[in-house]
């Protein structure tokens, strides 16, 4: 293990009292044993920050980081990131748990993938809820779960700009000079999966692991429980931030075909806008739209 990349793993919480302590074992319960872990509170106003004390006990030499006021995912993982010596980072909500083989799988397939220029490869995910009974699979499996449809590998770029493929972001691991080369992730953002996406697969490849790796949790305000609230200020945020996302993508984009590509995921995003009566944000797609399809 000693002559393998060291994986440092993020594990951000903000109000995971209930769940932070089965996600930290985890991280130490993994087959993989090369791995730094790096826990960071975002001002939980619960007692996230005194559970993680707690554990830390049996833990001292653990680095801990809590942050004096609430400054959101982005900078928060930014601010961790910063501590980071692993080749390979993982991004771990602290409400979710890693399965014992997830690191070495991911770490595996890096070391033997054939694909030229990898940067994230990621796997398959089993939903659970608060009380971890299963509710679904992220891809959908057979009999022995294995994905009945395999999601995108190698270059990706289109299929994160039409919405054809779908990254289960939880059970990703990324190439650590990638995620430097583009400065983290983007602190102006209320979410930050898609617009990374985006960004590495303009110049860099996936690759999907056919396994399940992670138990993501479900819970009343998980991020896609806000996309269609009305009249929600979370939403409102989450919503316009897509915005900025396919702004960005714009200035990427390089041919007509990606624009098609984009503007499929601009009608979803204009139809999420239309259903949540954000009439300000459905007006401001227009402008796009009309530079998408004659510019």
């Amino acid at each position: 293990m000693q002559n393998l990349p060291l994986v440092s793993i993020i594990c951000l919480c903000y109000n995971h009292e209930n769940f932070v302590v089965e996600s930290l074992n985890s991280v130490l319960s993994q087959s993989y044993e090369n791995i730094e872990l790096i826990i960071i509170d975002d001002f939980s106003n619960d007692s996230s920050r005194k559970t993680i004390k707690n554990w830390l006990e049996n833990h001292p030499d653990i680095k801990f980081i809590a942050n004096e006021s609430n400054l959101g995912n982005t900078k928060t993982f930014n601010k961790a990131l910063q501590f980071a010596k692993g080749g390979y980072i993982i991004d771990l909500a602290a409400d979710d748990i890693l399965l014992p083989n997830c690191v070495e799988t991911q770490v595996n397939t890096f070391l033997n993938s054939k694909q030229k220029k990898l940067a994230i490869v990621y796997g398959n995910t089993e939903v659970i809820s608060e009380n971890k009974d299963h509710i679904r699979y992220y891809y959908n499996v057979n009999t022995a779960k294995k994905a009945l449809i395999k999601p995108a590998s190698g270059d990706i770029y289109l299929s994160m700009l039409n919405q054809s493929s779908m990254i289960c972001s939880v059970s990703s691991m990324i190439k650590r000079d990638v995620l430097e080369e583009l400065k983290g992730y983007d602190e102006n953002l209320a979410y930050e999966d898609l617009d990374l996406w985006i960004r590495i697969s303009r110049n860099y490849n996936f690759e999907f692991i056919d396994a399940i790796l992670v138990q993501k949790r479900e819970v009343e305000n998980s991020l896609g429980n806000q996309f269609y609230k009305k009249f929600n200020r979370r939403t409102r945020e989450i919503n316009r931030s897509s915005y900025l996302v396919i702004k960005k993508a714009i200035a990427l984009n390089k041919t007509k075909i990606e624009n098609k590509a984009l503007l499929k995921r601009m009608h979803y995003e204009m139809t999420k806008a239309y259903k949540t009566f954000d009439i300000w944000l459905f007006i401001k797609y227009i402008p796009l739209e009309l530079r998408l399809r004659f510019f």
